[in-house]
């Protein structure tokens, strides 16, 4: 076995990248990024799209372009004293601007009312990321009813064909595996039609290799994905290898 392919033996987590140059173009988020290259209606707007299309690697490479500050929805806090590596509110910039991702599962509708309030009190523009538009989330405070009605909300599609055999292909090369071609229409034509999905099957595949010592044939993958019951795992961006669905978005502003 090759030497980089024993270092992947170490039990690291294999990290998500959001390098623009990893970001694969297509039509389905097309739209997304002209907007990232415009200024928004009153300075907010929110990406939404199925799990694993893109948003958190787009939300990414614009907040590394505009230099914004990223927080994450789950693990939000009006707590003082949070650290922002976890969420805090207390991380908000002063100005240019911050990102929300994961923003509908945010767990408070008083502490993300006032996360907008902020944002507007300071001028911040403000990028959100979601499953679903802003005006979809149940929410009870009719304040902030308002002003998620206000948000503009742009849709990422679900994945082409072309997007979806390019991601595979950058999924394979980033673990440093020697897939056949056949393995790959396999996998494409058999697996959910989702960057989650492919994201989480080479990350099986990879693992079961390891441990078995296998070439990652059709019978292998088919034994490993599908008679060990396959099932995309919920989570956005699960497994990533920092590849999503874009190239280099515009300049902002």
């Amino acid at each position: 076995m090759p030497l980089e392919r024993l270092q992947l033996l170490l039990p690291f987590p294999h990290a998500p990248g959001y390098d623009s140059r990893d970001f694969l173009p297509a039509a389905s988020n097309r739209e997304a990024l002209a907007w990232l290259g415009v200024d928004w209606p009153e300075r907010r707007l929110a990406l939404w799209g199925p799990a694993g299309c893109g948003k958190s690697h787009l939300l990414h490479i614009w907040a590394q372009k505009v230099g914004a500050r990223i927080l994450a929805g789950q693990t939000l806090t009006d707590q003082p004293g949070t650290d922002q590596a976890v969420g805090g509110l207390a991380a908000m910039p002063e100005n240019a601007a911050v990102v929300v991702d994961d923003a509908d599962t945010v767990g408070s509708e008083t502490l993300l009312l006032h996360l907008l309030n902020t944002a507007r009190d300071r001028g911040l523009h403000v990028l959100l990321s979601a499953r679903t538009p802003p005006s979809r989330w149940p929410v009870s405070l009719a304040d902030l009813s308002s002003r998620l009605r206000a948000i503009t909300a742009v849709e990422i599609r679900p994945p082409s064909d072309d997007l979806l055999t390019g991601l595979l292909m950058r999924l394979l090369s980033d673990r440093q595996l020697s897939v056949a071609q056949s393995v790959q229409d396999w996998m494409l034509t058999r697996l959910p039609r989702s960057p989650a999905a492919l994201r989480q099957a080479v990350a099986r595949l990879d693992r079961a290799s390891l441990r078995s010592g296998k070439p990652i044939t059709v019978s292998f993958a088919t034994k490993v994905l599908l008679d060990d019951e396959f099932a995309v795992a919920d989570e956005d961006e699960v497994s990533m290898s920092g590849v999503d669905a874009c190239s280099d978005p515009p300049g902002f502003l």
